[in-house]
C-alpha cells in the first residue's frame, strides 16, 4: 500500500496501531527504515527486505524477513523474486502465526516474537542510546585529547 501525504502525524498514527509494518524497499537504497524501528516499540513487528537497519536488526526471532538477503542483477528478476517472498513469508508465517490462539484466545507465538523484538531492538534504536554512545565515542575522546594538548 502506498500512503499518500505521508508525514509525521500520519505516520505517528500508523506506527501506534499496526500489528505488522510492511517494508519493502529496494536493495541496497532503504534510506533509514526509522517508522519500522518505531514499530518495534510500539509491540509492532516488522515485515521487510533485508536492507538498512533491518538487515542489521533481524535476528529471525524479532519480525518476519522477506528472502534472504541476495540481489540480482536484473530489476524484473529481483522484483518477481521479491513478491514470491512476500507471499510466501505471508502465507506459512505471518498469516498462521497471527491467528494461532491459546485456549483463552492469546496468540502467544505473536505475543512471544512481540516481547522479544521489543527485547532484542528496543534499546538500540532510541536517541538516549545514540547520545550515550556519540559521547563515548566521540565527544570525551576528542575533549580528552584537546584537553591534553593546553
Amino acid at each position: 500500500m502506498f500512503v499518500e501525504n505521508y508525514d509525521y502525524n500520519v505516520a505517528r498514527h500508523l506506527v501506534q496501531g499496526v500489528d505488522v509494518w510492511l517494508n519493502t524497499p529496494r536493495r541496497p537504497l532503504e534510506a533509514c527504515g526509522t517508522s519500522g524501528q518505531k514499530v518495534v516499540l510500539n509491540g509492532g513487528l516488522n515485515l521487510s527486505v533485508l536492507d538498512g537497519w533491518w538487515n542489521e536488526a533481524y535476528d529471525g526471532r524479532n519480525g518476519f524477513a522477506i528472502g534472504h538477503g541476495g540481489m540480482h542483477n536484473d530489476l524484473s528478476v529481483q522484483n518477481q523474486r521479491d513478491a514470491d517472498y512476500l507471499y510466501e513469508t505471508l502465507e506459512k508465517e505471518v498469516i498462521p502465526m497471527y491467528y494461532q490462539r491459546d485456549m483463552s484466545g492469546t496468540p502467544t507465538e505473536w505475543v512471544r516474537r512481540m516481547k522479544h523484538g521489543i527485547k532484542s531492538m528496543g534499546w538500540r534504536f532510541i536517541a538516549d542510546r545514540m547520545v550515550k554512545d556519540y559521547a563515548q565515542r566521540f565527544y570525551l575522546p576528542a575533549a580528552s585529547a584537546t584537553s591534553a594538548e593546553t
